[in-house]
């Protein structure tokens, strides 16, 4: 993508710049976020029945960046900053590829609502690189809140597993951590250029790897086209991987990541939710009793000061 005239380029950043966002809009769009993502599990499950993880992980990945190179090549979106380059790398290491690929994997053998609870730990998770990486300080309200909520995912997913960890989960915290990192990043750059343009440039730059991934592995797996397996795939490139992540990274850029995180305590209940809509799982007793803790929780990390 080459660089236009200096006129045409100067136009183009001031159009890219971010301009202030009222905080109740930003939380809006993080919400926002957590519902896509909410419905990304379900929907890898789906995607699950005519794909191997494989082909499934890196096919949405070139679909979500074939739609996110589309827009920034008809927005005539100049090249990212070199000093944004490494940032965008991380985001595409932790949220394009390694999250994706292991809750996959995970999936292959774990019920969509067991590893939703698991994953309920990324907002701690997040809340922790933020304060690495970006120096956030939240309150002590603020922590315990989170740690409370934290605490309520725990407890629901050792009861559900009988207290006994599995390599599904193992998969799972190993997620957590590479998304948390995707997720930090991508906010602190989201401060500084939109959102969906820190997404999109963040699956263009995976292209080199993903393309042949996908070529390699549709020639090594079997692939069955079917109405759950097509849906399902459509779903995580251009629902979970790009659309989702544009409002999110916007919300967390106007409301700060610790906060935005802290939305996420509902994501595996709405996951419970499309599990049993969707997929027909059973829930047991424990998650409104999950559902309810975890609510509270958001609403003290949301009305806390830093």
């Amino acid at each position: 993508m080459r660089a236009h005239s200096s006129a045409t380029t100067t136009s183009s950043i001031a159009v890219a710049t971010p301009g202030p966002e009222r905080p109740g809009f930003g939380t809006l769009q993080a919400a926002l976020g957590v519902v896509a993502f909410s419905l990304t599990f379900p929907a890898t499950a789906w995607g699950l029945e005519g794909f191997g993880p494989w082909s499934l992980v890196a096919v949405r990945s070139v679909l979500a960046a074939v739609i996110a190179g589309g827009c920034l090549l008809a927005l005539r979106v100049p090249l990212p900053a070199r000093r944004h380059r490494a940032g965008l790398a991380v985001v595409g290491a932790g949220v394009v590829l390694g999250f994706p690929l292991l809750t996959t994997l995970a999936l292959e053998t774990s019920t969509t609502a067991h590893a939703a609870v698991v994953v309920g730990l990324l907002p701690l998770t997040t809340a922790l690189f933020s304060a690495l990486r970006v120096g956030t300080r939240p309150s002590r309200t603020f922590w315990t809140a989170a740690l409370v909520g934290a605490a309520a995912v725990l407890a629901f997913t050792v009861q559900q597993s009988g207290g006994a960890l599995t390599t599904a989960d193992l998969y799972l915290f190993a997620a957590l951590l590479v998304c948390a990192a995707g997720y930090t990043e991508g906010g602190r750059l989201a401060r500084v250029m939109p959102g969906w343009q820190v997404i999109g440039w963040a699956l263009v730059l995976c292209l080199p790897l993903t393309v042949p991934v996908a070529a390699f592995a549709l020639t090594r797996e079997p692939v069955q086209l079917t109405a759950h397996s097509v849906t399902g795939l459509l779903w995580v490139a251009a629902g979970s991987q790009f659309a989702g992540l544009v409002v999110w990274y916007r919300g967390m850029a106007a409301i700060d990541i610790p906060k935005a995180s802290q939305l996420q305590l509902a994501q595996p209940l709405l996951t419970l939710v499309w599990s049993v809509l969707l997929l027909g799982e059973h829930l047991t007793v424990a998650a409104p009793l999950t559902a309810a803790a975890v609510l509270v929780c958001i609403a003290v990390t949301q009305r806390s000061r830093g």
